[in-house]
């Protein structure tokens, strides 16, 4: 995860983490809902927006989406305005029949039920906004294969802008276009899984994540329900603001973010560890109090979901575990810290309080690694300043 791609140092454990919610309970008219398994319900802001890029991606490059003609139409209903649908309807057919080859690995032909297709957002980029439109530029991991056959999922990294249009008192998708994005290495350390290995996140096996852009008053993500889907959220949003570049630079942040979202029992041990976890990234990276170092390179740290499953849930407790995609490193001249990325599974613990889910742990499982693509070269370290910052930022669940 993002602790050991900086410190270089398997051994250093990661900090204990909490779910970020706020104490005050919501309505569930304020957070998405699902309409043909298409979130809608976005709030009208630039939270919302990204919600919304975020969402409408990860849906496009779904299994059902890619696999299932039926399915891919009604999601695109949904999503796109009026104007749009007929030639986003297009696209998606188009786009569903180059991903075949993606999907099929090595199998004769593309079997639903073991596909891998997987996307994870690092970063969100606001290009423009204003209450009837907005333009968001997302930095992106894709994983696709299946998992059954001699051929592991590959990992892809795309940068993806996508338009919409506020109509029907929602976030609209007007357009998206897909491009290559900033490769960044995996780490060395982590060898490729074979493909069974991933047949817990088939599309039986595992959810998407989905995230709702909505916030309470402290900054941090509002309150959950109380069902699967809340503690999946909760469980999401933890492992996002834990791989935050302000978790490891602003303690002011890291305090708030904490006094906001620890269970009160765990908030002393939260706090100790994250600081010390902080203190080692800052040391080890020759970082100074603006979160720079001395010759200006910025760090970049990013956790990226790109599936949820349940370990176990009831009205008082859950644990929920994820397949996660951490960016770690430093952009700027020093090409020997640039941005790497470590695949594994987290599992997040959580109990209801207050209102909400709040986490008590987030314990690092096996790692779960795709193979990388074939003959591709990273991106100059300095190029990473571009997904940096806490204005980039992803929208949390």
């Amino acid at each position: 995860m993002i602790v050991t791609l900086l410190t270089g140092d398997p051994t250093v454990p990661p900090p204990h983490a909490s779910a970020p919610a706020h104490s005050a309970p919501q309505t569930d008219e304020e957070r998405v809902r699902l309409e043909h398994g298409v979130p809608v319900g976005y709030p009208r802001t630039q939270e919302g927006a990204k919600a919304a890029a975020a969402n409408f991606t990860t849906i496009m490059g779904s299994t059902e989406f890619l696999t299932d003609e039926d399915a891919r139409h009604r999601a695109v209903e949904v999503m796109a305005t009026e104007d749009a649908a007929g030639t986003a309807t297009d696209k998606a057919d188009h786009t569903a029949a180059q991903a075949s080859d993606e999907l099929r690995g090595s199998n004769s032909k593309v079997s639903a039920k073991h596909t891998i297709a997987r996307t994870g957002v690092f970063s969100a980029q606001v290009l423009s906004y204003d209450d009837q439109g907005a333009m968001v530029r997302l930095w992106t991991t894709t994983v696709r294969g299946s998992s059954k056959g001699n051929a592991t999922p590959v990992v892809a990294f795309h940068s993806v802008t996508v338009t919409l249009t506020w109509e029907s008192e929602d976030w609209k998708l007007e357009d998206s276009t897909s491009s290559a994005g900033l490769f960044a290495p995996i780490d060395t350390r982590q060898a490729s899984n074979i493909a069974s290995d991933f047949s817990e996140y088939v599309p039986a096996g595992a959810e998407d994540p989905v995230v709702s852009g909505a916030t309470g008053p402290d900054g941090f993500p509002a309150a959950y329900g109380r069902d699967e889907q809340g503690a999946h959220a909760a469980a999401s949003s933890a492992t996002m603001l834990y791989g935050d570049p302000r978790f490891f630079t602003d303690k002011d942040w890291r305090h708030q973010m904490l006094a906001a979202t620890a269970a009160p029992a765990v908030l002393d041990l939260v706090t100790s560890d994250a600081d010390e976890t902080a203190r080692l990234v800052k040391d080890n990276q020759g970082l100074g109090a603006d979160g720079m170092t001395a010759d200006g390179s910025m760090l970049i740290t990013r956790t990226a979901v790109l599936a949820t499953r349940t370990v176990s849930h009831s009205e008082r407790a859950a644990s929920i575990e994820l397949w996660t995609a951490s960016a770690g490193g430093l952009a700027g001249k020093d090409e020997t810290k640039r941005p790497q990325v470590a695949f594994l599974k987290m599992r997040v613990d959580l109990v209801w309080e207050s209102g909400t889910w709040k986490t008590t742990s987030v314990t690092p499982s096996v790692p779960l690694v795709p193979q990388p693509p074939a003959m591709q070269e990273a991106h100059p370290a300095e190029r990473f300043t571009e997904v940096g910052g806490a204005d980039n930022a992803p929208a949390t669940a």
